[in-house]
C-alpha cells in the first residue's frame, strides 16, 4: 500500500484497530499507524496533512 491507497488504508485501520473511533484519533498516531501497517511500502515523508484528513475521513466512513 502506498499513501494514495486511502481506503484500502482506512479498511486496514479499522480491522487493526477496531476499538477506535477514528474521529478522535490525532495525525500523529494516525500517520504512525498507517507506517506500522502490514503491507504498507511508502516513504513517511510523502504524507502531508490532506492525505491523512482523506484516511481519517474514508475511515470514519468505513466504520459507520
Amino acid at each position: 500500500m502506498k499513501w494514495s491507497d486511502i481506503y484500502d488504508i482506512a479498511v486496514e485501520l479499522s480491522e487493526v484497530h477496531p476499538d477506535i473511533d477514528p474521529q478522535y484519533v490525532n495525525f500523529v498516531d494516525l500517520r504512525n499507524w498507517v507506517l506500522a501497517l502490514d503491507g504498507f511500502d511508502d516513504a513517511p515523508d510523502r504524507c502531508g496533512e490532506k492525505i491523512l484528513e482523506a484516511i481519517q475521513s474514508a475511515w470514519i466512513e468505513e466504520v459507520n
